[in-house]
C-alpha cells in the first residue's frame, strides 16, 4: 500500500520510470516497465533483483546476449484470431525475426558451467517452461523473403503465374517500345519522347492533334490538354492478360497465407508466452542499463523491515551530477528495532530531504526489482505500507491549506500504520505557529513510535530533537555543517541532533549584525544556548573521532614495528646458531687434523727410527700445519668481527625552528627518524618509511638534517642470508584469509604484498569470502592505500565473483 496515490512523483520514480522505457526497445518492453509497483514478497523481490544482477553481469562482461528484432506480434495474433483471416508478408518478417531471437535467448540461457550448473539460473527460469517449435522460421523463410516478399517457389501454382506474367511483360515492352520508334520516325513526336505510366499501363505521350492516328485508348491528358496518353491497341489486349494475371497472384498469396496462417493458429497461446519472456527480458534488460549508469548494487534483502544501507546515494543526484563532473557525497542509513524512527536536523539547504527522499525512492526501488546505487553488502528490508508527506500540498479544489494538508495526511498515517510501515516527513511541524505546530508534531511522533512503524522525518524544532533522549526506538541524525568555510558538507551523521546554523548562515550572507543582536534578544537566552550547546556538542565529538583515528594509527604503527622487530630479532637468532654451528664444525675439523698430524709424525719418527735430521724435519712439517690452522682460525674471527662491526650512527641534534614539510622528525622519546609529509593545522603526517603516522605538532621534535649524516645512514640496514629464487618458488599467487579476524587479516596481507612486490609479481589473487563483505571493504582499503598496486577488481563469477579480489601490480 503506498500514500498518497501520486507518491512515485514526490520521490521522482515517475523520472526512473521514464528511463526505463526510453531503454526498452519494445513495445513488449514498455508493457512491463508500465506494470512496475511496489511488491511484498520476498521471494518475487529476490527473483527480480537476482535476474537484473544477471543481466548486469552480461552486459559488463560484453556477453553476445542477443539484443536485435525484438517485435511484438500482439496485434497480429488478435487479429488472425478469427478464421479464414491471415497475417500480411510483413507480419511473417517480423515474426520470424523475432521468433528466432527468442530461440537465441533460449539456447544462451541453456549454457552451463564446467560443474553442469547453469551460468544464468535467475533468467534461465524465464524460459523453463515455454514451448517452442525451431521448424517455424524455416517454414516462414520458405514463404516469404527477407524484403517480406511472397518467394515465388511457395507454390507452384503461383511460380506458373509469374513466369507467364514474366513473358507477356516482356513481349508487351517489346511491342510498345517498336511503338514508339515507330511515331516518332513518322515525326508525331519529339525524339526525345520516352514512354509514361498511366493507371498501371505503360504508355505513349502524344500531342493532342495526333491522337486519331494512333489506335489505341487515351488513359489521361495533361493539365493544358495539349498532351494525351495513349496505349496502343497491339498492347492493350497483352496488358489486359497481364492484370489477370495480378489478380490470380493475389489470390494465390492469400491462400498461401490463409493455410500457413491456419497451422499458426492453434500455436498462438504458446507463442504468446513466448513472446510475454521476450517482453520481460527487454525490460529486465532496460533495468540492468540504467544500473550500470548509477552504479547499482544489489543489496541483501531480509524479510523484516528495516534499513542497514552503506554509502547510499539518490540514483538521479547521482546522474545529474556525473553529467556535470561533480561529486555526490554516500549516506550510511540504520533503521532497525531499537532505532526505528530517525529524526534529521541541520541548516537549510543542507541535504534534509535529499536524504529523506533518498530513503524514500531507493526502498521503493528495492521492492519494485531494481538495483540501487548502495554497497552490495548493504541489508534492505520489506515493508507493506509506505507513507510519504513531503512537498506543498494545498489543495484550492478542496478548500485546504498546507497546513491542513499536512494534518489530514498524518491522521490517514496514524490510522493505518504498523510495524511494517515506513513513514517519511518532510519539515514535521511546519506550517504553522512554530510551537503548536511542534507539540502536536511530537504527538504525532510519539504515536506512531508506539505503532511500532519505521520513518524518517527532517524538522528543525528543538522539541523533536530532544523525543531521542526520551523514547526508545527514536535517534536523532545531523547533516554536517563547515563553521570554517560556512557551507553544508551533505553529509550524515546518527546520534546526535544537527543546529539550523542560522545566525552563522546569516551573518556570513552580510546580514547586519544589529540585526542579528536584536534577532538573538527576540529568541531568548535558552534557544541561543541550546543551539550553541549542539554545535559544541558536534565540535567535541568530531575531535574524539580524530583523536580515536590517530590512536587506531598509533596502535597499528606499533603492531607493525614490534612485528617487524620479532622478524628480525628471530632472523638474528637464526643467524647466530647458524654461526656457532659452523665455527664449532670448523674447530673440530682443525682438532681433527692436528691430531692426525701430530700421530702421523710420531709415527713416521718411530718407523724409520728417525736420526736428527728426520726428526728435524718431521717437527718443522709439524710447526707449517700448525701455523696454516691458526691463520684459518684467525680469518674466520677477522670474517665475523667485521660481521659484527657495529655500525657508529650520528647522533641526532635537536633543532628548534618551527616544524615545515621535508623536514626530519622524530616522536618525542623515540629513536624513528621519520619525514614529514602534511601538515594540516596542528595534525601531522609523518613518513616511517612506508609506514605512515598521524599524530601532533606537540608530539613531534624536529632534527637537523646536517647531524643525520647522508640518507642512507639514517636507515636501519638488516642484512638477511636468504636465497631469493627459494623465496621465489615458495611464494604462492594466491592467499587466503577466510575465516581471521580483519586485524589478523591485513597483517598477513601487508607481508603478503610485501614479498610480491619483492619478487616482482605481477598479479595476485586475495580469497576474503563474502560474508558480510567487512572484511572485503578492509582490503581493498588497504590496497588502495599501497601505490604499488595498480589496480584491483572483484573476480570472474565463475572463480569466486565478489568472494575473491584480483590485484594487479604495476
Amino acid at each position: 500500500m503506498i500514500y498518497p496515490s501520486d507518491l512515485e512523483i514526490k520521490i521522482g520514480f515517475d523520472r526512473i520510470r521514464a528511463m526505463l522505457l526510453d531503454r526498452c526497445m519494445s513495445t513488449l518492453g514498455r508493457r512491463q516497465v508500465e506494470r512496475i509497483g511496489l511488491l511484498t514478497q520476498k521471494d518475487r523481490i529476490e527473483l527480480l533483483l537476482n535476474q537484473t544482477e544477471e543481466f548486469r553481469q552480461i552486459l559488463l562482461q560484453n556477453l553476445p546476449f542477443p539484443q536485435s528484432n525484438y517485435f511484438d506480434p500482439t496485434e497480429a495474433f488478435r487479429r488472425i484470431k478469427p478464421f479464414e483471416t491471415f497475417l500480411e508478408p510483413e507480419d511473417l518478417l517480423d515474426l520470424k525475426l523475432s521468433y528466432e531471437t527468442i530461440l537465441r535467448i533460449i539456447a544462451f540461457l541453456s549454457q552451463r558451467t564446467s560443474e553442469e550448473a547453469l551460468k544464468f539460473p535467475w533468467l534461465a527460469t524465464l524460459t523453463a517452461n515455454l514451448e517452442t517449435d525451431p521448424q517455424l522460421p524455416k517454414d516462414i523463410d520458405r514463404i516469404i523473403d527477407e524484403r517480406a516478399e511472397v518467394r515465388s517457389s511457395a507454390s507452384a501454382a503461383l511460380a506458373e503465374i509469374r513466369r507467364r506474367q514474366q513473358r507477356l511483360e516482356a513481349e508487351a515492352n517489346r511491342k510498345i517500345a517498336h511503338l514508339l520508334q515507330q511515331v516518332k520516325s513518322q515525326g508525331l513526336v519529339s525524339s526525345d519522347v520516352e514512354l509514361a505510366l498511366r493507371n498501371g499501363r505503360q504508355v505513349i505521350p502524344i500531342a493532342a492533334g495526333h491522337k486519331r492516328k494512333i489506335r489505341g485508348i487515351i488513359h489521361d491528358q495533361s493539365a493544358t490538354g495539349q498532351t494525351v496518353y495513349l496505349e496502343p491497341e497491339e498492347v492493350f489486349e497483352i496488358n489486359n492478360e497481364i492484370r489477370e494475371l495480378e489478380l490470380e497472384e493475389r489470390q494465390e498469396i492469400i491462400r498461401i497465407l490463409k493455410t500457413f496462417t491456419n497451422r499458426l493458429r492453434p500455436l498462438i497461446p504458446e507463442l504468446i508466452a513466448c513472446y510475454r519472456m521476450l517482453g520481460i527480458m527487454d525490460a529486465i534488460r532496460a533495468k540492468a542499463l540504467i544500473a550500470i549508469d548509477m552504479l547499482a548494487q544489489k543489496p541483501r534483502i531480509k524479510e523484516n523491515p528495516g534499513m542497514q544501507w552503506v554509502k547510499a546515494m539518490h540514483p538521479l543526484l547521482y546522474l545529474s551530477h556525473k553529467a556535470q563532473k561533480k561529486h555526490v557525497e554516500p549516506l550510511d542509513i540504520a533503521l532497525e528495532n531499537d532505532n526505528r524512527i530517525l529524526v534529521i536536523s541541520g541548516p537549510n539547504a543542507g541535504g534534509k530531504s535529499v536524504c529523506l527522499k533518498t530513503c524514500g525512492l531507493l526502498q521503493y526501488m528495492i521492492q519494485c526489482g531494481l538495483l540501487v546505487p548502495m554497497a552490495d553488502y548493504s541489508e534492505a528490508g520489506i515493508f507493506e505500507q509506505l507513507f510519504i508527506d513531503i512537498g506543498d500540498q494545498q489543495s484550492l479544489e478542496n478548500d485546504l491549506s498546507t497546513y491542513s494538508s499536512h494534518l489530514l495526511n498524518m491522521k490517514h498515517f496514524m490510522e493505518h500504520s504498523n510495524g511494517k510501515t515506513l513513514f517519511l516527513i518532510d519539515e514535521f511541524g511546519a506550517g504553522t505557529e512554530p510551537r503548536i505546530g511542534g507539540a502536536i508534531a511530537e504527538a504525532i511522533l510519539e504515536k506512531l513510535n508506539q505503532k511500532g512503524a519505521f520513518g524518517v522525518v527532517t524538522t528543525h524544532y528543538a522539541n523533536l530533537k530532544l523525543m531521542a533522549g526520551k523514547h526508545k526506538g527514536i535517534a536523532n541524525g545531523s547533516m554536517l555543517f563547515d563553521t570554517g568555510s560556512m557551507r553544508p558538507l551533505f553529509r550524515m551523521k546518527t546520534g546526535n541532533p544537527g543546529s539550523s546554523f542560522a545566525f552563522e548562515i546569516a551573518r556570513n550572507i552580510g546580514l547586519p549584525e544589529h540585526i542579528l543582536k536584536q534577532a538573538g534578544e527576540y529568541a531568548g537566552v535558552q534557544e541561543l544556548d541550546f543551539d550553541r550547546q549542539l554545535q559544541d556538542l558536534d565540535l567535541k565529538k568530531s575531535e574524539l573521532e580524530d583523536k580515536e583515528k590517530e590512536l587506531r594509527s598509533a596502535d597499528q604503527f606499533l603492531s607493525e614495528m614490534i612485528d617487524k622487530y620479532e622478524k628480525l630479532s628471530g632472523e638474528l637468532e637464526g643467524r647466530k646458531a647458524e654461526i656457532l654451528a659452523q665455527s664449532r664444525a670448523e674447530a673440530k675439523k682443525v682438532l681433527a687434523d692436528t691430531n692426525r698430524m701430530i700421530e702421523n709424525t710420531i709415527r713416521k719418527i718411530r718407523e724409520a727410527q728417525a736420526g736428527k735430521e728426520e726428526t728435524r724435519q718431521a717437527r718443522l712439517e709439524m710447526d707449517q700445519f700448525i701455523q696454516q690452522q691458526e691463520e684459518k682460525l684467525k680469518e674466520a674471527k677477522t670474517h665475523q668481527k667485521k660481521e659484527k662491526k657495529p655500525v657508529t650512527a650520528p647522533v641526532p641534534e635537536r633543532d628548534n625552528t618551527p616544524i615545515v614539510i621535508g623536514d626530519a622528525v622524530r616522536v618525542q622519546g623515540q629513536q624513528s627518524i621519520g619525514e614529514v609529509l602534511e601538515i594540516s593545522g596542528n595534525k601531522v603526517v609523518v613518513s616511517f618509511g612506508s609506514i605512515k603516522f598521524r599524530t601532533t605538532m606537540s608530539a613531534l621534535e624536529k632534527l637537523k638534517k646536517s647531524s643525520l649524516g647522508q640518507p642512507a645512514e639514517r636507515k636501519v640496514k638488516v642484512k638477511m642470508a636468504f636465497d631469493i629464487n627459494e623465496k621465489a618458488v615458495e611464494f604462492n599467487p594466491q592467499i587466503d584469509i577466510k575465516g581471521l579476524r580483519a586485524e589478523e587479516a591485513l597483517m598477513k596481507l601487508r607481508r603478503y604484498i610485501d614479498d610480491a612486490v619483492l619478487l616482482g609479481v605481477k598479479q595476485v589473487k586475495i580469497l576474503h569470502g563474502k560474508g558480510d563483505g567487512i572484511l572485503r571493504e578492509a582490503v581493498r582499503d588497504l590496497l588502495q592505500g599501497i601505490p604499488e598496486i595498480n589496480r584491483y577488481r572483484d573476480e570472474h563469477p565463475d572463480r569466486g565473483g565478489a568472494g575473491a579480489t584480483i590485484a594487479d601490480f604495476r
